[in-house]
């Protein structure tokens, strides 16, 4: 027997260690080799894939269509958004239509008339004079609007009034007008509806008295 042999049988930690090395070696030829095999298995293929999907394959209409990329979400950085409005144009456009301007001006004369100190504002957001500790109940009426809003003295919310012209109704507007109808009235705030070539000045006058306070000094 070969004394390098006889020196190993003789020293078991020099035996174990060059057995493992032998492993070591073995799986590092092996990882090796599989590594390559894989690689010309790839360039056997390249070709045939880059045939198939030039030509269309013909399974291909068994497959379920992947799903539609999303939309980018919107810019939420301040930065963002001000780069994209630096790159755009803005035009103004009229608060109110024509016929939302007429009854506007008789309603904001007559409320003044009845109570000085009340006002008549147009097209305000829900989101910002209701509050619900409901987020999705929130999230309902936040991006919703009333037409004119009569407000107090102290600025404090308490009629709403709808303009119901000719169109109106078209779609679905009278479910979110009955959308935020409920929202006012858990809120307080009471919903009426002027309606385009219905509603005289005369009914117009005296709903305005029914619900304007009048002032302390006159009461």
């Amino acid at each position: 027997m070969p004394s390098e042999f006889v020196e190993l049988i003789e020293k078991p930690v020099l035996l174990f260690a060059a057995l493992l090395a032998g492993v070591l070696a073995g799986m590092a030829l092996e990882r090796l080799l599989s590594r390559r095999r894989r690689q010309a298995w790839r360039e056997r293929n390249r070709s045939r894939w880059a045939r198939e999907r030039s030509e269309g394959d013909i399974l291909s209409g068994l497959w379920v269509a992947p799903k539609p990329v999303s939309p980018p979400p919107k810019a939420t950085d301040p930065a963002d958004q001000l780069r994209i409005v630096m790159g755009a144009n803005f035009t103004i456009q009229p608060l109110l239509n024509r016929s939302e301007v007429r009854v506007f001006k008789e309603l904001d004369r007559m409320v003044i008339g009845c109570n000085p100190g009340w006002q008549v504002m147009a097209q305000v957001s829900l989101g910002e004079i209701l509050r619900s500790t409901d987020a999705d109940a929130y999230s309902c009426i936040n991006s919703k609007r009333v037409d004119l809003l009569l407000v107090d003295e102290n600025c404090l919310p308490r009629h709403a009034l709808e303009y119901q012209g000719h169109a109106h109704h078209q779609g679905s507007a009278a479910a979110r007008d009955a959308v935020k109808k409920e929202a006012l009235r858990r809120a307080g705030v009471s919903y009426h509806e002027i309606v385009g070539g219905q509603t005289t000045p005369s009914e117009l006058r005296r709903l305005v008295e029914k619900l304007v306070e009048r002032p302390a000094s006159t009461q």
